[in-house]
């Protein structure tokens, strides 16, 4: 084994820190040797200009978010209706090929119709396009939209009377039903 020395100090010498190589272990009141001011100066900026630099980045990635869902909204309102426009092609050409036969008997006019109005209820039904005939039932006006009381056997506040048909959309009314409402019994 050998032993240290520790060297003498001459009055004004600051004191020399061994480090754990020179001594074998850590010396327990060895002072630390602190970095210089322009050492933890330069280590700042550093780690500043990295996250500035990662603002920056995540700053870019959420603009480039907002535009692209800004760009997909945008066409999700502009082509919402697109798939039911396709369906309705079909009826705008049955449509159109009646009007181009000539020679027109009110049967074939009346069965080209209702093959028509069958394509019309078939894309209704496949895009969840409902209708609100309510006669005979009570008067709701979140579906239905009173044009008249009359004077009927039926109790009070009955449709009585269905000017229009109302629609649904996905349960959803995008046009009331236009009725008539019995009205309560004069007394």
């Amino acid at each position: 084994m050998q032993d240290h020395q520790v060297p003498m100090m001459a009055e004004g010498d600051e004191p020399q820190s061994a480090t754990a190589n020179e001594t074998g272990a850590h010396a327990p009141n060895a002072p630390e040797v602190m970095p210089s001011l322009e050492t933890l100066l330069k280590q700042a900026e550093l780690a500043a200009e990295e996250h500035h630099d990662a603002w920056l980045r995540a700053k870019a990635d959420a603009d480039n978010i907002r535009k692209r869902a800004q760009t997909d909204i945008a066409n999700a309102h502009k082509y919402a209706i697109e798939n039911f426009s396709m369906e309705l092609l079909a009826v705008k050409d049955s449509l159109e090929a009646a009007l181009a036969i000539n020679n027109v008997t009110v049967d074939n006019l009346k069965s080209g119709v209702e093959l028509t109005l069958k394509q019309l209820n078939s894309v209704f039904e496949k895009f969840r396009v409902t209708d609100i005939n309510p006669l005979g039932q009570k008067f709701d006006p979140h579906r239905h939209q009173a044009i008249s009381t009359v004077d009927a056997d039926a109790e009070p506040n009955t449709v009585v009377q269905v000017f229009q048909k109302g629609y649904l959309l996905n349960d959803r009314v995008i046009r009331p039903a236009m009725v008539a409402v019995a009205k309560a019994p004069a007394g």
